[in-house]
């Protein structure tokens, strides 16, 4: 019977930056198992922010990204005698991470006419400068949440 693992202990940093965040990000970015087609459009889209940005490290770029998309609060829905109710819960690290990575995808992938790697550059810019779609989708989480305190 093939067991099922957390995918966070066999995790690999990757080759360039050492960095098991951005080994996570290729992951979620790898479409049909084309890992080497996703490190390219990842390393490449993180060269484009370093001639974007020349006095910056990009993989510090991209870190402030996440960090920048993660949202601290979402709703859930709970059912309460027949009625669901939208109710704001804080969010777990993990989940924090994939949903920040998820939307910054979402974006990218939304985006056409464009090859893969400047759209992640722009959209991993505009995170970081906390702007953007991903951004957007987190300031409406956040004002769903305030909204049904």
């Amino acid at each position: 019977m093939a067991r099922i693992t957390a995918s966070r202990e066999q995790l690999r940093p990757d080759p360039r930056y050492n960095s098991i965040l951005a080994s996570k990000f290729i992951n979620c970015l790898m479409w049909d198992g084309k890992k080497a087609v996703a490190q390219h459009i990842f390393y490449d889209a993180l060269d484009e922010i370093k001639k974007r940005l020349p006095n910056e490290e990009p993989i510090e770029v991209f870190n402030q990204a996440i960090d920048n998309v993660k949202p601290q609060i979402e709703v859930r829905s709970k059912r309460v005698g027949g009625a669901a109710y939208q109710v704001p819960m804080q969010v777990n690290r993990n989940r924090q991470l994939a949903l920040a990575m998820r939307w910054i995808l979402l974006a990218v992938r939304d985006k056409k006419g464009r090859p893969t790697h400047l759209k992640l550059a722009d959209e991993l810019l505009a995170a970081h400068n906390r702007e953007g779609a991903a951004m957007t989708r987190r300031e409406n989480v956040h004002r769903m949440a305030d909204a049904n305190k």
